[in-house]
């Protein structure tokens, strides 16, 4: 059955809460007429076109920002190449596309509509790795280890082309067995073998991460089904292995590049995620299912805890990911001086690390771009210290309003679906208490809200029964009744 619709424009809900947030979501005429000017590809660059590229990507996505291809070494090692985006030569430092994008920083993700960082005259088609398109890349070579662990890593600017764009739902069950072989990767001869390889590539980062601490949470995103204008219904995404894959890869290109630039001897951005300010509450938690962990911040000690959880109750341990995940804090962007090392990425367990693999998307990654290639061809730094400080805190400061205003839209769909259920009882886990304020997420349908009556003596991690009271498409509130 149908529901209401959000709104007579969803989109132009959307775009005035991003304009009320400082956001600008539409093009100006001359950064659409720069974005669509032809520009010939770069022909001085090693040509890597004959290998057997492939992305892997949200079915609907046509912003690609990262190929993959693995190679097996006589030795045993696996050379693992991922190539991203290369969006620097189209858009020119301080022009007007640059502008923009530095404005908004990120591509903006609302139910049922994107409002990309870069027009789509890039994004989705000059700057794109899109298949069966010659396009450039920045290659990041990676020489993988039996135990993980990188040999050797690499950088440089290269001539690309796209076999196959593959999509998360489709490979994802076939590499965890529970599926065929797609036919859009028998269609190319050697893929299924190229991706079994990279499949055996993330058994060994797996394996590192574990041995590092690396935090692995189980992930469950509820998404708006949209139709013309209307919420027809909610779907949650699942991390499946396919999406484990490219996340991995993620996480080992952008460790390895904050590296390179730090070696470098020149000043970088890095993000970093801190000690968890509220670790006692997380302590108080494993205590609470008959386990213990140490009283200062231990990231490996977390990761244990975790995955004996995960066996214990793995019906359970979305929520307990989730919990963990609200009290660990949110990540920054920060100014990493030349020599100097950075606080590090909690989550990972790895002392460096940056953003790097969605220029298409995200503003920093830009920037670290055009780090890489002034270190590469030895010229100078393109952004002095105290201007890399000051995009720093720009980025974190949008990044973090922009999932604000995705949260409160997201709330607004949420409350559609939800509003000819108000008076039903649900189940439900506190996902955050903070200022006198209490949330919970519903167990089903996996919604947020607030809970207004009764909330008084909840923490993160609790779970409670709450009736739902309120739901406001309009405001996007949510409302519960704690039933204690």
């Amino acid at each position: 059955m149908s529901r209401p619709p959000l709104h007579p424009d969803l989109v132009a809900l959307a775009a005035n809460a991003l304009r009320g947030a400082g956001f600008a979501p539409e093009f100006p005429a001359e950064v659409e007429t720069e974005a669509e000017r032809e520009v010939a590809l770069p022909t001085n660059l090693p040509d890597l076109r004959d290998l057997l590229w492939s992305s892997v990507d949200n079915t609907e996505s046509r912003d690609l920002d990262q190929i993959e291809v693995a190679e097996r070494l006589p030795d045993g090692d696996i050379l693992l190449r991922v190539g991203i985006a290369e969006v620097d030569w189209r858009v020119g430092q301080n022009g007007v596309i640059d502008a923009h994008a530095a404005k908004n920083t990120s591509s903006l993700y609302t139910p049922g509509h994107v409002f990309p960082m870069l027009p789509e005259a890039l994004s989705t088609t000059a700057t794109s790795l899109l298949q069966d398109r010659d396009r450039v890349a920045m290659v990041i070579s990676l020489r993988v280890n039996p135990d993980g662990t990188l040999q050797e890593r690499s950088v440089t600017p290269a001539l690309v082309h796209n076999y196959a764009k593959l999509s998360y739902d489709r490979i994802g069950p076939w590499l965890e067995g529970s599926a065929p072989v797609p036919e859009e990767v028998t269609a190319v001869d050697g893929l299924e073998a190229q991706l079994r390889l990279q499949n055996e590539t993330l058994e060994r980062f797996l394996a590192l991460r574990l041995k590092q601490g690396a935090l692995n949470f189980e992930s469950v995103e509820t998404v708006p089904i949209t139709e013309n204008g209307k919420i027809v219904g909610m779907r949650q995404v699942h991390k499946n292995r396919a999406r484990l894959l490219i996340e991995s890869f993620m996480v080992a290109v952008n460790t390895a590049v904050a590296e390179i630039l730090h070696e470098s001897g020149r000043a970088s951005i890095q993000r970093i995620v801190r000690a968890p300010r509220r670790w006692e509450k997380i302590v108080e938690i494993a205590k609470s299912l008959g386990d213990t962990l140490p009283e200062t911040p231990d990231p490996r000690a977390l990761s244990a805890f975790l995955e004996r959880r995960r066996t214990a109750n793995p019906n359970g341990f979305t929520e307990l990911s989730l919990t963990v995940v609200k009290l660990l804090g949110p990540g920054e962007y920060v100014l990493v001086k030349a020599g100097l090392g950075s606080e590090g990425h909690f989550g990972l367990a790895v002392g460096g690390y940056t953003h790097s693999t969605a220029p298409n998307r995200r503003y920093v990654d830009i920037v670290v771009q055009r780090l890489i290639k002034a270190f590469l061809t030895k010229t100078p730094e393109p952004y002095t210290p105290e201007a890399l400080a000051a995009l720093a805190a720009h980025c974190t400061e949008r990044a973090s309003m922009a999932d604000k205003v995705e949260r409160r839209l997201k709330k607004s769909a949420a409350a559609i679906f939800l509003q000819d259920r108000v008076g039903e009882i649900f189940d439900a886990v506190v996902t955050g208490a903070k200022n006198g304020k209490v949330y919970a997420r519903l167990t089903d349908p996996p919604i947020e809200g607030r809970v207004t009556r009764n909330e008084h003596g909840l923490d993160v991690g609790d779970h409670i029964v709450v009736k739902l009271i309120k739901a406001d498409p309009e405001s996007g509130f949510i409302d519960f009744l704690h039933k204690d």
